[in-house]
């Protein structure tokens, strides 16, 4: 089984700066392949837990290296839910990459374990006859510290339905639950990684970057 490695998240980190440079970044250093696969960025404000910046993947088998290349920049610029990461944002992000692994239809609604499953609800809007879906990656109930009915009652909200949330409702969901591999490496860990394997620091136009 392919897992999540830190080659990975450097290409992520590379495909960033290569981006703001507007120029080609490194070939990426692992071997490619056909998974899902999901690219988180978080940053730290005055040294307190890391905050959600953008999280972008997709659910079908991707290409992993077109896929990383592609998720590491729609995750950073364009996840509507914040604003665009901007280069000078650098120095205090980490990121994490995740493979989705065991695809398992659930029996109902709580059907799997906090902190070892993500997973995919889809259900019928009540209100406007429309399906809607969305899901969360393994880590993020346990991080959140969510019951599985908080969790559930949350991705319902993230799918855009707005209405009261019943027990029949609940009951109505189709979900799909899954695992993964994640790896999650710091901005100052990949400056040293760079620094190692490359002989020199990754720069800006020209301004080394330094943690």
């Amino acid at each position: 089984m392919v897992t999540a490695t830190k080659e990975m998240v450097v290409y992520c980190f590379d495909t960033l700066i290569a981006h703001y440079n507007g120029e080609q970044g490194p070939h990426p250093a692992f071997d490619d392949g056909h998974h899902p696969l999901f690219v988180t960025w978080k940053k730290v404000v005055n040294g307190g837990e890391p905050r959600l910046r953008g999280c972008i993947g997709s659910l079908a088998a991707q290409n992993l290296i077109n896929g990383f290349r592609n998720y590491a920049l729609t995750s950073a610029l364009r996840d509507h839910r914040f604003p665009p990461i901007q280069a000078k944002e650098l120095p205090s992000l980490e990121c994490t990459v995740s493979i989705l692994t065991d695809y398992e239809t659930a029996n109902d609604y709580l059907d799997w374990e906090v902190g070892t499953h993500g997973i995919i609800i889809e259900f019928s809007d009540p209100d406007y006859n429309t399906r809607r879906n969305a899901t969360y990656l393994p880590e993020v109930a346990a991080d959140e510290g969510w019951t599985k009915i908080e969790a559930i009652d949350s991705l319902i909200r993230k799918a855009g339905y707005n209405g009261p949330i019943s027990e029949s409702l609940r009951k109505s969901i189709k979900l799909t639950k899954y695992q993964s591999t994640l790896y999650t490496m710091k901005f100052s860990e990949y400056i040293s990684y760079v620094k190692e394997t490359r002989g020199e620091p990754p720069s800006i136009l020209g301004a080394k970057l330094h943690k």
